[in-house]
């Protein structure tokens, strides 16, 4: 049987058919434009027609870019409070030593690292944590350089002299304290000496990797009119440099030198 409806007159289809390709043009230039936007794009344009990526990065890191890094320096973060057996609140930024020291033997492991810099800005936290980070950093076989870029409070000075090179920014600060606590503490002779113990253990580190005196670095750990309510000592950058607890100051272009310099000699 013959449809009537289907009876289009041959101008009418032609007419239609080219209002629909222009129409399909249009879809396709805006798409293409769309993609093509400039404050978006991140790599070629086949990585992102297809990709969420750009927006991801902006969420994350601020950026519209993919900063890649080199590929034989191992970046290590040290910021916030050093977390360790027991987890701090979720409001506190942490530096997990759980997290850190596989990040260690990783560089220690893969062939294709061949420094470590260490990107230091603490208010220290769990001391055995904190140690048993610069006990593995002071360890390993590849080069490593530290800096101290805002502060390496407490138990963040024992991991500024763990690397075999130390820097401090111009406006880094540290502070140098002895051991304390907080919570339930049984009030017998024993537990000093627990303290006085873990107290010897993080004095002789700092000593044995670093160029500081011992009797001078106790002395500004025992201060009593430095710091307010406490005791120790608040060292600006140019005091920690003279008293031999760092070894210069600078950013992280001295660094990263200093650290190409270590791994060439290894080279060689």
């Amino acid at each position: 049987m013959e449809n009537n409806k289907l009876n289009i007159p041959p101008d009418i289809r032609q007419e239609a058919f080219k209002e629909m390709k222009a129409g399909g043009n249009s879809i396709q230039t805006q798409d293409k434009n769309e993609t093509m936007n400039p404050f978006v794009f991140s790599g070629t344009p086949s990585d992102n027609e297809d990709s969420g990526q750009p927006i991801e990065n902006v969420k994350q890191v601020g950026s519209v870019t993919q900063v890649e890094p080199v590929k034989d320096i191992c970046f290590i973060n040290i910021i916030g409070e050093i977390e360790g057996h027991t987890a701090l609140p979720p409001q506190s930024k942490t530096t997990k030593y759980e997290h850190i020291i596989p990040l260690v033997i990783g560089a220690e492991m893969d062939p294709q690292i061949k420094g470590v810099l260490l990107l230091i800005n603490t208010m220290g936290g769990d001391v055995e944590a904190g140690l048993a980070i610069s006990e593995l950093v002071a360890s390993i076989t590849k080069p490593t350089v530290s800096i101290v870029l805002g502060g390496g409070h407490s138990i963040g000075t024992a991991l500024a002299v763990s690397a075999d090179y130390s820097f401090i920014a111009p406006t880094g600060t540290m502070t140098i304290h002895p051991i304390r606590t907080n919570g339930l503490v049984i009030g017998v002779p024993q537990t000093f000496r627990y303290f006085q113990k873990m107290q010897e253990r993080i004095t002789d580190f700092i000593v044995m990797n670093s160029n500081v005196n011992k009797e001078a670095l106790l002395e500004y750990m025992y201060e009593t009119d430095e710091i307010a309510n406490d005791v120790g000592t608040v060292l600006n950058a140019e005091e920690v440099v003279n008293i031999g607890l760092i070894d210069e100051i600078g950013g992280f272009s001295k660094a990263m030198e200093k650290l190409r310099d270590l791994i060439d000699k290894i080279g060689k």
